[in-house]
């Protein structure tokens, strides 16, 4: 059985739970404390963060790895394109969601000086996506996604970071429902979790 050592906070570790309730499959989630964590998450990770997969002898951190390994391990319902070169597309945006989205979550979470900007720029961002889903049910397409995977913890927690969307956005906020209805999405919210959307 797969263990995943997962934050109950922690967007990449929601990020893991959803593949794993997406897939069905038989795993067990350990809830770690963000604040207080065990030894035991510094041994197996040496960056001493969540989430972290144990499968047997193998140890995968960072949830982009976790994800496509389930995802090629258990194919059914297979999350990332089959087609190569959608794959590296799809690569691609998960880097770019990185970068230029979850890049800034630390500084949302801290609140610190200077989080309007961040704010601004995750905004500004988010509402150039917003486009894609007046032609299409989700980011790849009609078919749900590791793409969709990936940035669903954000939007979920856009209100718990103190951002507005403006109207122009509205395409991505129904984009945004339609993921959180999704049972595998659902389930894989902790309480904490589902205390951060009214």
């Amino acid at each position: 059985m797969m263990n995943l050592y997962s934050g109950t906070t922690d967007p990449f570790s929601h990020r893991c739970r959803i593949v794993l309730f997406e897939k069905g499959m038989d795993f067990e989630v350990i809830d770690v404390d963000l604040y207080n964590k065990p030894e035991d998450i510094a041994v197996i990770n040496p960056y001493n963060r969540v989430p972290v997969l144990v499968d047997r002898d193998l140890v995968l951190y960072e949830s982009n790895i976790i994800n496509e390994y389930i995802d090629e391990r258990f194919p059914h319902p297979q999350l990332m394109p089959p087609d190569p070169i959608m794959r590296a597309r799809a690569r691609q945006l998960l880097h770019t969601f990185e970068h230029e989205l979850f890049s800034h979550l630390e500084a949302l979470e801290a609140n610190q000086k200077g989080v309007d900007k961040v704010r601004a720029h995750v905004r500004d961002h988010l509402t150039q996506l917003a486009p894609i889903f007046t032609k299409q049910k989700f980011m790849l397409g009609e078919e749900f996604s590791m793409l969709d995977v990936a940035i669903a913890p954000l939007l979920w927690r856009l209100e718990h970071y103190g951002i507005e969307l403006p109207k122009a956005a509205a395409p991505l906020m129904k984009y945004a429902e339609r993921i959180f209805s999704r049972q595998g999405f659902i389930d894989a919210l902790t309480p904490s979790e589902k205390v951060m959307r009214r």
